[in-house]
């Protein structure tokens, strides 16, 4: 039975004491919940490395919206998704966002920090956060070859996402944007043609990942539907044709 510590956060607030209602910034061991496993073939992919790292997780709760990691922090720490949606931003100077990612469950961010976050994390729905010490991450890979192993795959699945999305704002149109936009999420959620795909995000974080404007976001999406590629609405979408959505992507195998 494994034990972690849960923590409720609250959005642009210090971390605190559930059981005092203090603030700290060091947390201390105050509460236990005890997890009951699932039986293996009822868990999601990530589930087991959530058990095997659980006796040195802070699982946090977070509302949307709530700051996660404030940029240009101390990376003293990383985060691994348990469940809901997460986004990676950058501010500029002038106020602009770059929305770098969309984090899932079984993502982890922080780990390849040096020293402090360069990017921000914000929740886009109510997430679910286990929170490791990089030390003990570290110290853990170092004595178990399942979290090795897991960990040089993450490593290797973020330096291809990082290629993707370059290669996305550098060479290719809005509509080109889009359609590889909605495949790579129809794939992060294993959707089948014609089911139904939620998206979590707003057109205003869609907008500042693909670098376009809100309303070149919405025409596009508009034009997709028309094409017959998708299905859309507001906050959801089905792909109608998946031949006809990765040609307006100009799609080829990216090594995926």
């Amino acid at each position: 039975m494994s034990c972690v510590l849960t923590l409720i956060v609250a959005p642009h607030s210090p971390l605190r004491n559930h059981a005092t209602g203090t603030p700290h910034t060091a947390i201390p061991w105050i509460a236990v919940n005890k997890i009951k496993p699932q039986p293996l073939a009822d868990r999601a992919p990530h589930a087991d490395i959530l058990e095997r790292l659980a006796p040195w997780a802070t699982v946090l709760e977070m509302p949307p919206h709530g700051e996660v990691v404030a940029q240009q922090t101390d990376a003293r720490c990383c985060f691994m998704v348990a469940s809901g949606c997460a986004r990676t931003v950058q501010m500029l100077a002038d106020g602009r966002r770059q929305v770098g990612a969309f984090l899932f469950p079984g993502d982890l961010f922080g780990w390849e920090s040096a020293g402090l976050h360069k990017l921000g994390v914000d929740a886009v729905t109510h997430v679910t956060l286990h929170r490791y010490a990089r030390y003990d991450l570290d110290a853990v890979a170092d004595h178990n070859p399942v979290i090795a192993h897991w960990l040089r795959q993450v490593a290797a699945r973020q330096m291809r996402a990082s290629r993707d999305h370059m290669f996305l704002l550098g060479y290719m149109t809005a509509s080109e944007r889009m359609a590889n936009f909605l495949l790579e999420i129809a794939q992060q959620t294993n959707a089948d043609c014609g089911a139904r795909i939620d998206l979590p995000m707003s057109r205003r974080d869609i907008a500042d990942y693909l670098g376009l404007a809100i309303e070149t976001v919405s025409r596009v999406l508009t034009q997709l539907d028309r094409d017959g590629a998708i299905a859309g609405r507001r906050s959801c979408f089905s792909i109608r044709s998946r031949q006809a959505l990765e040609t307006a992507g100009g799609r080829v195998d990216w090594g995926r």
